[in-house]
């Protein structure tokens, strides 16, 4: 008898969960790994949102703020990796909400996590043609990097990812697999240039024990306000560590190289972003400079090191922003892929629709195209130059992600001693884990919701429109609207994740089959190929 092999037990393990094997499971454990460690990206958010923590906080909010943070997100990273262990599904959190819970809850986590993975998607891909406009500048002496050169480059890159997604799976895994080392060395080469470049650096007070406030916010606030807008860096850099869930049923052995490959994208992204970090402010002795161009990490390197070693700087960021940038769209699609299959998205058919190449074609350019359309307020600058719009963007990705892990975290807690964990398990240290990442994630989405400037206060003398923190207007309007769907309509017809396999049909070995049209909404209007209701949630 021939003994399973291990994509053998991936697909049974899938079987039992309700689906049949119609992704392409051809990634390692590696691999895995890799694409969450590549979305995190430290050679991203550390320099993207660098800006955020030096005017609200300083070095403090970095030195002290990203090793405090990075706890809290790997204890939220910890909690996760047992729940994907239990479920590995490309429906990831989602799947694990419904299933620990009800339909309802799988709903709400699931419209957050799609929100939350398009927003990433955008903001990645916007702070990636952010530094292309710059580097671009730096060799092309005519070309000029405003606000629309930078719209349409992040236009172009969206399409290049999405491109990349469609025509290359094969070639994706092994491109998560050069990210990595991409990271690592290029995130050495940068810490080396700015360790030897620099003719002088600051103090290891100034590093440790420096406030600054450029917030425009009342000193009298720093500590219970301005200081933890600043953190803003950290949890946005260190986010869609989830997509070792949404690429599970793409990796094989999934139930521990997945839950393996999280936590360790963020531990191994926290130590490497702290040391990156730490020397971007030893680098930092022009402090004028930097404060005169709204913190942007950029001046730091342009008033540290000469100009062919700044423009290598540029540039090694840049290409790691675009490795990003293509991770986050394949975990934005197998999610909106898996969510379709279960019926929730309108043109839920269009987007779980897999190619001859076990690629959700449909559901990349979806994903992508939305993405586009809420980076639209990025054209229109904001007073002082600083990019609010961006980060704005990045608040929607935090809050969404963040809310979306919380809820199935939650869930496991009120399970208990009933939850049936995988092969990889936190044991009875689960209860204070989730209890800590819950509380976290309550107090983190509060802040990212608040005014980031004096002037988008409400009602104040200094208001205007462009400067407004617009990710709770998109935030309150996806709650109202999915809330509004779920009680006239969705809560009639989901029923949470329905099977594609029965158990009596066993499962393909060979994983030959061809896609199986999913189970359609039961009780949708108009759609009578969808058969009887009763086609209940998996388990």
């Amino acid at each position: 008898m021939t003994k399973p092999t291990s994509v053998d037990e991936d697909a049974k393990r899938l079987a039992e969960l309700g689906y049949k094997q119609e992704l392409s499971r051809t990634w390692s454990g590696f691999s895995n790994f890799a694409i969450s460690f590549s979305i995190i990206s430290i050679l991203a958010g550390c320099f993207t949102t660098f800006g955020q923590a030096w005017n609200n906080g300083g070095p403090i909010a970095i030195s002290w703020g990203w090793p405090l943070i990075s706890i809290f997100i790997l204890i939220i990273g910890l909690c996760m990796s047992e729940l994907v262990s239990a479920y590995p599904t490309a429906g990831g959190i989602y799947w694990w909400a419904a299933k620990m819970g009800k339909p309802i809850h799988g709903w709400f986590t699931g419209w957050f996590n799609l929100i939350g993975l398009i927003a990433v998607t955008a903001s990645v891909d916007y702070g990636c043609a952010t530094f292309l406009n710059i580097t671009l500048s730096r060799f092309l002496p005519g070309w000029d990097p405003n606000l629309n050169n930078a719209f349409i480059l992040f236009a172009v890159i969206l399409v290049l990812h999405a491109l990349i997604n469609i025509f290359s799976h094969r070639l994706i895994s092994t491109l998560q697999n050069v990210s990595v080392w991409w990271h690592v060395f290029g995130a050495a080469a940068v810490v080396l240039i700015l360790v030897f470049g620099p003719d002088s650096h600051q103090s290891m007070s100034f590093v440790f024990t420096e406030t600054i406030n450029n917030s425009g916010f009342a000193d009298s606030s720093y500590w219970f306000y301005v200081l933890p807008l600043g953190f803003l860096l950290t949890q946005y850099t260190i986010t869609g560590f989830d997509a070792c869930a949404h690429v599970s049923e793409e990796t094989q052995g999934a139930s521990t190289a997945a839950a393996r490959g999280l936590w360790q994208s963020i531990f191994y992204s926290a130590i490497g972003g702290w040391i990156l970090l730490l020397a971007f402010l030893f680098a930092a002795t022009d402090v004028n400079a930097i404060n005169e161009a709204g913190g942007f990490v950029g001046a730091i390197f342009d008033s540290a090191v000469p100009g062919n070693l700044a423009t290598a700087i540029f540039t090694i960021s840049t290409i790691g922003q675009f490795f990003c940038g293509m991770s986050c769209v394949t975990s934005m699609s197998r999610m909106t892929y898996a969510f379709s299959r279960d019926g929730a998205i309108p043109g839920w058919r269009l987007w779980s629709k897999v190619d001859a190449n076990r690629t959700p074609v449909n559901a990349i350019v979806f994903g992508c195209a939305v993405a586009l359309i809420l980076t639209l307020p990025a054209l229109y600058e904001a007073p002082g130059g600083v990019p609010l719009a961006f980060y704005a963007v990045v608040s929607v990705a935090v809050i969404g992600l963040y809310i979306a892990f919380a809820i199935p975290i939650w869930l496991r807690l009120r399970m208990g001693d009933r939850f049936e964990p995988g092969p990889w398990t936190l044991g009875r240290r689960y209860r204070v884990m989730c209890w800590i990442a819950i509380v976290e994630i309550v107090i983190i989405s509060i802040y990212f919701v608040m005014p980031l400037v004096p002037s988008a206060v409400p009602f104040s003398d200094e208001f205007t429109w462009t400067s407004v923190n617009y990710s709770p207007i998109v935030v309150g309007v996806m709650v109202l609207g999915v809330g509004l769907w779920w009680a006239l309509s969705a809560r009639h017809w989901f029923t949470g994740p329905r099977r594609t396999v029965d158990m009596a049909e066993a499962f393909d070995p060979a994983g030959a089959a061809g896609p199986a049209e999913p189970a359609g909404p039961a009780g949708t209007p108009g759609d009578p190929a969808d058969g009887p209701a009763g086609r209940g949630p998996a388990g």
